[in-house]
């Protein structure tokens, strides 16, 4: 049985943007197919109250991160390009609280928790668990569930609506191991 959401949860829609998409700068394998997964939860939040939070990455075109600033990873998820902008098949709910991450040009910063005031929005809010896929599980989901535990809130991770990118083929099972010894739970099902 899958539990359903109540209106004290909220649910955490991380980074489900078009570089991290088929054809973006960044794709993760499979990450178009988290967003029917998504589309279904956040359905069932709108129909319980939950909180609904929208994060992104909104980086300046100076990143840290990227590659020609000697980070990790190719130029992505620019603020105000098409690239940022979250996948067209997503439905975004009026009421959503939406996240902005990584915008300090000196920062990295994978966690929707990590200098947005999220977790005292989930207070105000008198949220007691968060649920939390999108992409990728193995950076910026696995950072968010982290963070949303160390925050003292009970973390859900939808496995069916989150994929890793998987530099090494175990990524995702090493995040998945470090979420769940860290205290998630993992939820294998979906609505």
């Amino acid at each position: 049985m899958i539990e359903q959401l109540a209106s004290a949860d909220a649910l955490l829609v991380v980074d489900v943007q078009n570089d991290f998409c088929r054809g973006g700068a960044l794709p993760v394998a499979e990450g178009d197919q988290v967003v029917a997964v998504l589309n279904r939860w956040i359905e069932q939040a709108e129909r319980t109250g939950a909180t609904i939070v929208m994060t992104r990455d909104w980086h300046p075109p100076n990143h840290c991160s990227f590659t020609d600033q000697g980070g990790p990873w190719p130029v992505h998820c620019v603020a105000g390009t098409p690239g940022a902008a979250y996948h067209s098949d997503l439905r975004i709910p009026q009421r959503a609280i939406y996240m902005d991450k990584a915008r300090d040009p000196d920062r990295e910063s994978y966690s929707g928790f990590d200098g947005t005031g999220l977790a005292q929005r989930l207070r105000l809010a008198e949220v007691e668990r968060v649920w939390v896929g999108g992409l990728a599980l193995d950076y910026c989901v696995k950072a968010t569930v982290l963070d949303a535990l160390a925050e003292g809130f009970e973390v859900h991770l939808i496995l069916p609506a989150t994929r890793p990118v998987n530099i090494h083929p175990e990524d995702g099972h090493k995040a998945l191991d470090e979420m769940q010894q860290a205290g998630a739970t993992i939820e294998r099902n979906s609505p």
